[in-house]
């Protein structure tokens, strides 16, 4: 057997729900990536929260005998893992069936297909996405709930809030040395790092590119550094949409540009009437309720829609304004672009990006209009759609769109919503101690 501290390379796949699973390979057997012959079951994508690959329900494992699929390793996203022993890589794979078509099931492979529409029409998507997540003490396994690094606290409470306050950053810099370390090693384009609402709340921003697959890959990267790191500190990272009741939910930015074959962006207004930004805007905003369960994909997601926080709850847009669904930071010029602020950070970044650029190309294949603009004080326009709270609503919503159908396919739109649906119905049925506390002394 190989020592524990020989090198290795891990090939991963990327499942519905944003985790990481795949095989550790000796650095000796390398050539097994890059020729193509390792393998996996192709229902380890079709596998919920809980690692179920709902056979019942899906037909996909043993139903059909649970046959093996190709992993087909991606050399771009080849990178070091210094976590673990010196000389180890990681890279980012797309799961393809035995015949060699990608697997309907894989998020890398629909965000691919997506890209290629906007190839066929000689565009490319520029994206950047930010990070928010929590930092918490590394004893949630016994206490069955997080905490705040000891770091943060005065007498067993956070100390006060902590939005861009440095001597939070100061009080947790081993950590976020080693995620800027780490982030720098893999050639991650890792910008600012700021202290959010929350205690131990912190935002990691990374920079554009002109290549969406490769940005919902640093992306992923980024969020298992950020667990990495914390375990190497003695303190665990969660991407939880909403960890705690009195704190910031944690939401995961898109900005979003597209560019022709010049490179020009073509949402650029030129100091004039934004039309074509104005419609791809309206065509996310359209499609936004049909797509929710994708930016709130989990039960605890829903948790975050709350008026008067920063997450948005109507379906609106505005320029400058970052209580809206989609803010238009700039309107002119080359930076001209959208921010989609509806995501929580438990996103699958690749499903995430699929969704917000489907409706970007909704709104450049139809002349849409958005409505009017919400402004700083005042509420949105009449009529203005709100998003759902309640996670059935955003199954149902789902399941039922010819939107989700035509981006990311019939057949995965009815395992991402069998399956969803499966998962909010045990929410539903779940008796919880609130119910209890609330309930059972009074009625």
């Amino acid at each position: 057997m190989p020592d524990a501290a020989d090198p290795h390379i891990e090939i991963l796949l990327v499942g519905m729900n944003g985790d990481l699973r795949g095989k550790r390979i000796p650095m000796t057997a390398e050539k097994k990536v890059w020729e193509g012959s390792v393998r996996l079951p192709t229902s380890t994508q079709s596998l919920d929260i809980w690692g179920d690959d709902n056979d019942d329900i899906t037909g996909l494992s043993l139903t059909i005998g649970d046959p093996d699929g190709t992993c087909v390793a991606d050399r771009r996203s080849l990178t070091p893992m210094p976590w673990a022993s010196e000389g180890s890589m990681q890279v980012l794979s797309t799961m393809h069936e035995l015949t060699g078509e990608p697997s309907f099931m894989d998020p890398r492979g629909i965000l691919a297909a997506l890209l290629h529409r906007f190839a066929e029409r000689g565009l490319t998507p520029v994206v950047a996405t930010e990070l928010e997540f929590y930092v918490v003490q590394d004893d949630w396994r016994q206490t069955g709930k997080p905490r705040p690094p000891e770091v943060l606290m005065y007498r067993d409470a956070p100390d006060g809030f902590q939005l861009y306050d440095m001597r939070a950053v100061d009080a947790l810099d081993d950590y976020l040395q080693t995620v800027r370390t780490w982030a720098k090693a893999q050639n991650l384009p890792a910008d600012a790092t700021t202290a959010e609402f929350g205690p131990g709340q912190f935002e990691v921003n990374l920079l554009h590119r002109a290549d969406a697959l490769a940005a919902a890959d640093d992306c992923i990267y980024l969020k298992r550094i950020a667990e990495q790191a914390a375990r190497k500190h003695g303190l665990k990272s969660t991407c939880m949409a909403k960890p705690y009741a009195e704190h910031a939910g944690s939401g995961l930015h898109v900005h979003a540009s597209i560019i022709d074959r010049d490179g020009n962006n073509i949402l650029d207004a030129k100091g004039g009437e934004p039309t074509l930004l104005n419609s791809v805007t309206a065509g996310m905003l359209q499609t936004m309720r049909d797509a929710q369960l994708i930016f709130a994909p989990f039960a605890n997601s829903y948790r975050r829609f709350q008026p008067g926080s920063f997450a948005p709850v109507d379906i609106d847009w505005g320029f400058g304004h970052r209580g809206t669904a989609v803010r238009i930071p700039d309107k002119d010029g080359a930076a001209a672009r959208i921010e989609h602020r509806v995501a929580g950070a438990d996103a699958n970044p690749y499903l995430l990006l699929t969704a917000i650029l489907g409706g970007m190309l909704k709104g450049l294949d139809e002349t849409l209009d958005p409505g009017a603009p919400t402004e700083p004080g005042k509420e949105p326009a009449a009529g203005t759609g709100r998003l759902t709270h309640d996670f059935l609503t955003a199954v149902e919503d789902f399941r039922a769109s010819p939107f989700i159908r035509d981006v990311f396919g019939e057949r995965y739109q009815k395992l991402y919503g069998d399956t969803k649906c499966k998962e909010a119905i045990a929410y539903l049925r779940t008796v919880s101690d609130f119910d209890y506390r609330t309930y059972l002394p009074r009625i």
